[in-house]
Formats: structure tokens, C-alpha cells, sequence
């Protein structure tokens, strides 16, 4: 008996530097990584040093020959360029190299194609990758041709003669979908702000190991792959903490570098979950030779966002397989956390990080209680730390941490007193 199996597409990687040769070597081991999880095999990778990336062929004419020669001998299919191409640069590379040509951000787009599993998700991706094809659809012609191959994924037709008058409509159906879809998110987050649990997002870097945080502090049962993006779609799961207090934990979407405004735009409802976070838990892949950079690619993602004046904790992960201990730092981060999330290193140190997070957010409430108001204490176990409690002739007697948006629920002179006490404090000063 014969098995068939799919050939795997072979394609050449190619990439301009327009300074360190170096950063271009270790965005294209990136690629590569895309490419394979999209489904594919790198037989070749191409660089060359330019003071600028050529309008015409992305390339200089002399390497677009040395491509070629070099197609011949791998018989590849396809090459797929480090940076976003421009119609023309498609529509001449084509021509030239009588191949599938692709970019970074085409890959990506397959890889999202194939992980969308929520509607949300799905409609996302739809509305990407057809903003992004719009304007391409001069240019890709070897993309027109039904059927196989990376970066075919994905909604729609794939003809050349597409009309962009259908795409366009398509495009205003989405958006109308997206927009109801924003508009119930808000709803929930404004009823997460009535709620006083704090909310902890989880962001890092693709592949740093954020799912596996979240499966490991709440059995959430995401999925955990050695591969780029293996998470699209955002989960989120009650944790109670040791001590007690309760949090919403938010895996998200990895960040990646060179990661395009308009996939930004069109993720931003999901990515957004940062923004209205609480805490923001930054996983960070220690064991990546190329760890500062794509640090700096997730501030620099969050800051895109509109993330600011967070509580960070940074958890340096994969530490196990650091043949040496280097000091890691991170100055943006409030509290930092080294371990191995995957064999349960360091897990401890994280609840203690979030644990101080989210007292640090609280205040000291003490107050007497009625017996009649005995169900505030209630929400104090619920919501805050409750300290102390004692039944007296009186009352109950509390002390305890409480989130500030908790304390008006349960005494409006006390809360009014908090606030113009602080009032006071920045008159004085």
C-alpha cells in the first residue's frame, strides 16, 4: 500500500540590509520560522547589502539574477521577502523570476488564516488579508490560481480578475461585523470595570511560552506549540491566587517584529485586551538569542497600542535551557520573575509578583458594619483581602485591602473622605 503525502512547498528567503548584516541574519532565521510553521521548506536564503531597499525589485537587477539561478538549482516555488512588497515590486519580481513571490507580511497573514478559530478571529483575518490584497491584485498573479501552496489560505477568490467592487463591499460587511463585534466587547469591558476583579494580561513576544503560563495557573487547555503565532484568538480564565484574592487572567496574540500598522489595526480589539488590563504579565523567551530586540518589539507593539502606566511583571522564561546564568533586567518592568513556566520554575515567584501587584492597587479599609450590612463582607471576601473580622455588640469590626472602585459600594463617607483627603494632600504640595 502507497501513502501519499503532500510535497512541501520549497521556497528561497530573501532580504536587504541596509546596516547590520547581523539583525537582517536573525530576522530571516525569524522568517524561516514563519515559513515553516505556514507549512513550507527553506532551500535557500539570499542577502544583500544596500544603502536602501530598490523600488523596482526590492533587490538589486544583479541579485534578481543570482535568485534565479538560484530557483534553478533548488527548484523552488516560491521566494518570500523579509519586508512588506509594493504592487510593483510583486508584479516586476514575477516577471523576472516567473515564480510565486510572497513577503512577511503574506506568511503571517497565512499562519493567522489557519489559527482563527473564533468568529472574531476568522472575521479579522478576512478583513486583513483582503485590505492587504486590494492592492496587490495586479501584482500576484500566481496567487489567482486556486488550490495548494503557502499563502493562499484565506477567504474569497484568488483570481486575478477579481473585481475590486466585490472586494470593497466585502470589505464595508466586515467592518460592520468587527464594529458590532468592538461594540459588545466594550460592553463587557465596562461591566469588568463594575466588577472590581483585576484583570491580568499576558503578552510577550510569539512563542515566549504565554499559553503555557496560562494552562499551568488555570488548566485552560490552550494550545501549546514550539511554533510561531499558535495562539490567535484571546482566552480568559478566573485564577484565585494563594492568598485568595481573585484575578481574570488574558492570554493574547504574540507580538512578532516588523509586524505591520494594518495588522495592528485590524487585531486591535484583541491586542486592545493590554490596553485595558490592570497588569500586564510580559513572558519573555530567556533562552532566545535575540531576546532584546523582541522585548523592544513588544514595548514597542504596546506602545503602538496606547499601553501605558501599567503595573508590569516581566518573566523571564526558559531559563533551563541557559547553558549560563546571565543577570536578565528589565527597567521597564516593576517586578521581575526568572524560571522554567513549563516545569513548574518559578510558578511560586509569579503568584507572589501578581499577589503584590494587586494589594499594591488596594487600600486599607477598616470599618463597623450593622448587621445588617453584614452581606459587605461578603464582597470583601469576594473582591479585596479581607484581614480581620470580629462580631461585637456594635458591628462587625473589618480590616482589609480593597480595590478603590469597591470601597463607594460599601461606605460613601469613607470613600468621599479618601478622596478629598488626597485632594488635599496635592493642594498642600
Amino acid at each position: 500500500m502507497y501513502e501519499n503525502k503532500e510535497e512541501l512547498e520549497k521556497v528561497i528567503l530573501v532580504a536587504v540590509s541596509t546596516g547590520n548584516e547581523e539583525d537582517a541574519q536573525e530576522s530571516l532565521d525569524e522568517l524561516e520560522e514563519l515559513v515553516s510553521t505556514a507549512g513550507a521548506v527553506v532551500v535557500g536564503r539570499v542577502v544583500q547589502n544596500l544603502e536602501h531597499i530598490n523600488n523596482t525589485t526590492y533587490v538589486g537587477t544583479g541579485k534578481v539574477k543570482e535568485i534565479k539561478d538560484l530557483i534553478w538549482e533548488t527548484d523552488a516555488d516560491a521566494i518570500v521577502c523579509d519586508d512588506e512588497l509594493s504592487p510593483a515590486q510583486y508584479k516586476n519580481l514575477e516577471d523576472e523570476l516567473e515564480v510565486k513571490v510572497m513577503d512577511r507580511t503574506l506568511i503571517i497573514l497565512d499562519i493567522f488564516a489557519g489559527r482563527a478559530k473564533t468568529a472574531e478571529g476568522k472575521i479579522q483575518v478576512e478583513l486583513a488579508q483582503l485590505r492587504y490584497r486590494s492592492t496587490r491584485l495586479i501584482g500576484m498573479r500566481n496567487l489567482s490560481r486556486q488550490g495548494g501552496g503557502i499563502g493562499t489560505r484565506g477567504p474569497g477568490e484568488k483570481k486575478l480578475e477579481v473585481d475590486r467592487r466585490l472586494i470593497r463591499n466585502r470589505i464595508s460587511q466586515l467592518k460592520e461585523q468587527v464594529s458590532e463585534m468592538e461594540n459588545h466587547r466594550q460592553v463587557t469591558r465596562a461591566k469588568r470595570q463594575d466588577n472590581p476583579v483585576p484583570v491580568v494580561a499576558i503578552v510577550g513576544y510569539t512563542n515566549a511560552g504565554k499559553s503555557t503560563l496560562l494552562n499551568t495557573v488555570t488548566n485552560a487547555e490552550v494550545l501549546e506549540e514550539d511554533k510561531l503565532f499558535a495562539t490567535l484568538d484571546p482566552t480568559t480564565r478566573n485564577y484565585k491566587l494563594p492568598d485568595g484574592q481573585e484575578v481574570l487572567l488574558t492570554d493574547t496574540v504574540g507580538f512578532i517584529r516588523k509586524l505591520p500598522h494594518h495588522l495592528i489595526d485590524a487585531f486591535r480589539s484583541t491586542l486592545e485586551e493590554a490596553k485595558y488590563s490592570d497588569i500586564i504579565i510580559h513572558v519573555v523567551d530567556a533562552s532566545n538569542p535575540s531576546m532584546d530586540k523582541n522585548v523592544h518589539a513588544v514595548y514597542e507593539t504596546l506602545d503602538n497600542l496606547g499601553v501605558k502606566d501599567k503595573t508590569i511583571i516581566t518573566v523571564f522564561n526558559k531559563e533551563d535551557k541557559l547553558e549560563t546564568k546571565p543577570i536578565l533586567r528589565d527597567f521597564k518592568a516593576d517586578y521581575v520573575v526568572h524560571g522554567a513556566i513549563k516545569k513548574g520554575i518559578g510558578i511560586d515567584d509569579i503568584n507572589e509578583a501578581i499577589e503584590n501587584a494587586v494589594k499594591s492597587m488596594r487600600v486599607l479599609y477598616e470599618n463597623v458594619f450593622t448587621y445588617a450590612e453584614a452581606g459587605k463582607t461578603g464582597l470583601i471576601r469576594k473582591y479585596g483581602q479581607l484581614l480581620e473580622e470580629e462580631y461585637k455588640e456594635d458591628g462587625i469590626h473589618v480590616k482589609a485591602y480593597v480595590p478603590t472602585s469597591l470601597i463607594g459600594r460599601l461606605n460613601w463617607q469613607w470613600y468621599f473622605y479618601m478622596v478629598y483627603s488626597q485632594w488635599f494632600s496635592v493642594v498642600k504640595h
